[in-house]
């Protein structure tokens, strides 16, 4: 007897659980041959809002772990991602069009990205901190802390290489995210959730939105708990549009050239400078 296939529900990511969007709204996915794939949640300005208080709730906890425990963190996403392979190389092939091959060496470069920024976490005081040389009996240090809550709009193409490598080197460096995965293709970016959900991260450090770029990039300028913005995923216009509405909150806004490099993690920190005096 023939069975009735239980099909995949997509819901956003939002707080470690998966809500519906709260407007009950959802849109069309195609693949390549333009039929239908799936329906993903329209994500509201409502739940933009709950991602955001998800992310600063998580913030404290997640920026004073040690930079050794984050680099854990990140490595342990990597493993579960190598055992949920297949199941990315489906959904990338079948939403890009891509071969096996392509999609396979997409979501190894995926992995190798996460294990990549894992490495990091606890070298980024070497690189940017400094020991300042100051007349007096004091000590003077500088080192990178985190920024606060980052938007990141995940590039459209390749689906989960690009959210990867917006998620990745913000979070290895303290923050907590919001990620707006592609509009076209945002079915690996919703099983990445589900991996993250399993992992060890913590409730509330990334948070997934699908949906459409035009509505939320607007949402996310104007939001004052917002304090920086990776525009990988939006048009030049996009993001001109999202300068101009984020500079009354004077928020950091960029787009890197590099694929995987530290600056995509120091973009998003401050440098503090602490004076001690010298004992005796």
């Amino acid at each position: 007897m023939s069975r009735i296939d239980v099909n995949k529900t997509y819901k956003l990511f939002i707080g470690g659980a998966f809500p519906r969007s709260e407007s009950g709204r959802v849109y069309e996915v195609k693949g390549v041959n333009k039929k239908f794939i799936a329906n993903p949640a329209l994500a509201s300005r409502k739940d933009l809002r709950d991602s955001v208080v998800a992310a600063k709730s998580a913030f404290p906890g997640w920026s004073s772990a040690t930079a050794f425990n984050r680099g854990q963190v990140l490595y342990r996403i990597a493993e579960i991602m190598q055992g949920r392979s297949e199941q990315f190389i489906d959904e990338i092939c079948a939403l890009e069009g891509l071969s096996t091959k392509a999609a396979k060496s997409q979501v190894e470069e995926a992995i190798d990205t996460w294990v990549w920024y894992s490495g990091w976490c606890d070298k980024l005081s070497s690189i940017s901190g400094s020991l300042n040389q100051v007349s007096g009996p004091f000590y003077n240090f500088t080192s990178p802390e985190p920024l606060g809550i980052v938007a990141v709009f995940a590039e459209n193409k390749p689906s989960l290489l690009g959210a990867v490598r917006t998620i990745a080197p913000v979070i290895s460096g303290g923050n907590t995210v919001v990620l707006v995965a592609s509009e076209n293709y945002p079915l690996p970016a919703i099983t990445l959730s589900e991996v993250l959900a399993t992992s060890d991260l913590p409730a509330g450090v990334v948070n997934v939105l699908t949906g459409k770029t035009s509505e939320l990039a607007p949402w996310i300028a104007s939001h004052m708990e917002i304090d920086g913005v990776d525009v990988a995923g939006l048009s030049k216009k996009e993001e001109e549009e999202l300068k101009l509405l984020g500079a009354e909150n004077l928020k950091r806004v960029f787009r890197f050239k590099n694929a995987n490099s530290p600056e995509r993690i120091l973009s998003f920190m401050e440098q503090k400078t602490i004076w001690h005096p010298i004992g005796m």
